[in-house]
């Protein structure tokens, strides 16, 4: 693809700012401390899909008597400020609403379908009001570049030969740009500070469904959870670290192109969640619980399961759901999220360290490491929390850590985004 869809909206925002002028003289001020005028206004948002997750306080680790776990999850008493989160996993529909951006950005570009772009653009824009007609033998001939080669077409029919949907996004490390050791009079160049991940295929590997498991028949779920409308509304799986956070770069830009274009601020990042903003959040404002339920048990008074996961050895259907379930499934916490225990891990924003916990700051406790490709494999492991549906009920607890490597991807590992919420904690609105 010729045009990445990266954004760096910091660096538009400031010139935005600095390029917009009041609508009268300075004069009009009559030497007064007025503020700039003709700011947009602001309040409180709320992204689709997502709940606001209020600021406070919790105590990380675990829950109950952990021996084994005992260095890897040390308890600590810490802060978290106040955030929106998807109520439930990305699902395949909405994941699938970024592999057809991807495609239809390749094929605009392939068809040279391009608009003037105005002097806030850098480079071209692309068209997308205009037609792209997959049976039109003309424009099927300019789309060769991304169709299947010739002779592995199913049912006699060429499709969008998935391998060539790419995607490439910008970042800004803000922790090099602060450090006095690399940055020290803060006027190197924003160039210097900008990361770059070129061409990364976004398309979710479904031969995970197989490849995970040894002398287990899981062939159908291959050729169809991903495709087929009988999952849409099931968690995406078979998507690494690097695809989950593309998917958030691409969400931000989506929505925040449209923002600029109706005059509206833009927004800030969508992204992953830090490990200990997932376990905030999934507690639900229930401290030192080991479920987001509550607990301590895994079945309501009832008899019935609170989550999808692996009850006993063998027994995989028993909680209703043999593999993943609906992301809506099941009752939420009292924060309104779904499914922070069970149906699939979900990766964080956060570097594994075992020790984490004995160094991390208690306000809004981050840990990273962009590992690259050459990186040693223990710099590639990333957290996950929330265990899945093949995992037992040790690891659907709140408090439970564990990892995956950031370039792998599982049949049993999606994610959610996060949002940072601007401005002072919603709660004071009351």
């Amino acid at each position: 693809m010729k045009r990445s869809f990266g954004f760096i909206l910091a660096a538009a925002t400031v010139l935005s700012t600095l390029n917009s002028c009041s609508k009268s003289g300075w004069s009009d001020y009559r030497g007064q401390l007025l503020g700039v005028y003709d700011r947009p206004q602001w309040g409180p948002i709320n992204p689709h899909g997502m709940v606001y997750i209020p600021s406070g306080t919790l105590h990380i680790g675990p829950s109950d008597q952990d021996v084994n776990h005992a260095l890897w999850q040390r308890s600590k008493s810490i802060s978290i400020q106040g955030f929106y989160m998807d109520d439930a996993e990305i699902s395949n529909n909405e994941y699938r609403q970024f592999v057809y951006w991807v495609r239809d950005s390749i094929a605009h570009t392939l068809l040279d379908h391009y608009e003037e772009a105005d002097e806030s653009s850098e480079g071209e824009r692309l068209d997308w009001s205009q037609e792209i007609d997959w049976s039109d033998p003309e424009q099927m001939g300019n789309l060769e570049d991304m169709l299947t080669p010739p002779g592995e077409s199913l049912y006699g029919r060429r499709g969008v030969d998935t391998r060539q949907l790419k995607y490439s996004f910008r970042w800004i490390d803000w922790q090099a740009m602060a450090s006095k050791k690399g940055n020290p009079d803060r006027e190197r160049p924003l160039q210097d500070f900008i990361k770059e991940e070129n061409d990364l295929k976004i398309y979710p590997d479904t031969l995970v469904w197989v490849h995970d498991f040894s002398y287990s028949y899981n062939e159908p779920m291959a050729r169809q959870y991903f495709s087929h409308p009988a999952f849409d509304d099931y968690p995406v799986v078979g998507v690494s670290w690097m695809q989950a956070r593309a998917f958030a770069a691409w969400r931000t830009g989506f929505w925040n192109e449209y923002r600029l274009d109706n005059g509206e601020p833009v927004v800030d990042d969508f992204r992953l969640p830090t490990e200990h903003e997932w376990e905030y959040a999934a507690r639900g404002g229930r401290d030192l619980v080991p479920y987001p339920w509550g607990g301590p048990y895994v079945r309501n008074t009832k008899g019935c399961f609170l989550a999808n996961f692996k009850p006993g050895r063998g027994s995989y259907p028993e909680d209703g759901g043999f593999y993943t379930v609906k992301v809506y499934s099941y009752a939420p916490n009292d924060y309104g999220l779904y499914n922070m225990a069970g149906n699939v891990a979900e990766w964080t924003s956060s570097a594994f360290y075992e020790n984490s916990y004995s160094f991390i700051h208690d306000m809004n406790p981050d840990i990273r490491y962009d590992a690259d490709e050459s990186d040693s494999p223990t710099n590639k492991r990333k957290v996950i929390r929330g265990g899945s549906w093949k995992d037992i009920s040790y690891y659907i607890q709140t408090g439970t850590r564990h990892w995956e490597y950031q370039d792998t991807a599982k049949c049993y590992v999606g994610f959610r985004c996060v949002m940072p919420f601007l401005g002072r904690s919603m709660n004071d609105f009351k």
